[in-house]
């Protein structure tokens, strides 16, 4: 194995879900991969394209599985979403179709929420979702108002499987209204990479992806990142032949990685 990209590796960015816990599960590897890189001085951050959870809300889960972290270390695509819209227009008026948590990161950046005449309607993975929301949504976007959508996801893995994520809601949309959104924001689009390079402060030759989705976290290797692909989560090995993405390298779990890192070190 050719490891000189992992060499220049300055600052991580890891998924969650699939490839630090599955559900209320921590995966394999995990803690030692992060003390590994605390030894080794290099950076990381918690990234996920989930948008239903707030930043404590992620802070407080990996604080049961032992892992410490500040609410600054872990950026969702909610927050990148915020950021987008705020460089955009300042204080725009938003129908947001999602949870509180991600209601909630809209307002703190000065936003106001409306149910009539919105500047951007805003869809995230809304665990909270009726139909009235959609309808209402649908109706936004088909009048030409400027839609965004927090990330692309079609499913959530779970420890049981998949729920619907949001990607799912952004086909009902199209179906009805046959408008996809103007722009979409997390992993692997352009908005999340440069709020990313600047939360961190490394160029992005120096940032790696780790995760578990491939049109997501490993997509982000065209944007001149390097990935490695866990098969902690979504991916099994036989989707790799089919994927237009392919990562720069292939772990069962960061338990591997961490073993890849030990033969480096000596």
């Amino acid at each position: 194995m050719d490891v000189n990209k992992l060499g220049k590796i300055r600052c991580y960015l890891l998924d969650m879900d699939g490839t630090i816990f599955l559900g209320n599960q921590l995966l394999p590897g995990a803690l030692d991969f992060l003390e590994l890189l605390t030894q080794q001085g290099i950076q990381y951050y918690f990234l996920t394209n989930n948008s239903s959870r707030s930043k404590i809300e992620y802070a407080n889960k990996l604080a049961q599985f032992g892992i410490q972290t500040s609410e600054n270390k872990i950026f969702t695509s909610g927050e990148a979403t915020a950021i987008y819209i705020k460089k955009q227009k300042p204080g725009a008026r938003l129908y947001v179709v999602g949870t509180p948590p991600l209601e909630n990161e809209m307002r703190a950046h000065g936003f106001q929420l409306v149910e009539t005449n919105p500047d951007y309607v805003v869809l995230g993975f809304d665990t909270t979702l009726t139909y009235e929301k959609l309808w209402k949504l649908c109706d936004f976007v088909r009048a030409g108002t400027p839609y965004i959508a927090t990330h692309p996801d079609f499913n959530c893995p779970t420890e049981t499987g998949f729920m619907p994520d949001i990607g799912a809601m952004i086909a009902f949309v199209e179906a009805s209204t046959g408008r996809r959104p103007d722009q979409i924001v997390g992993k692997p689009n352009t908005p999340i990479v440069e709020a990313m390079v600047e939360k961190s402060g490394f160029a992005v030759e120096q940032l790696g992806m780790i995760g578990d989705r491939l049109y997501t976290d490993i997509a982000l290797g065209q944007a001149g990142l390097t990935t490695v692909l866990v098969l902690s989560g979504e991916t099994k090995t036989a989707n790799l032949e089919t994927s237009e993405f392919t990562p720069d390298y292939v772990m069962q779990d960061l338990a591997e990685l961490v073993q890849v890192y030990q033969q480096m070190i000596d």
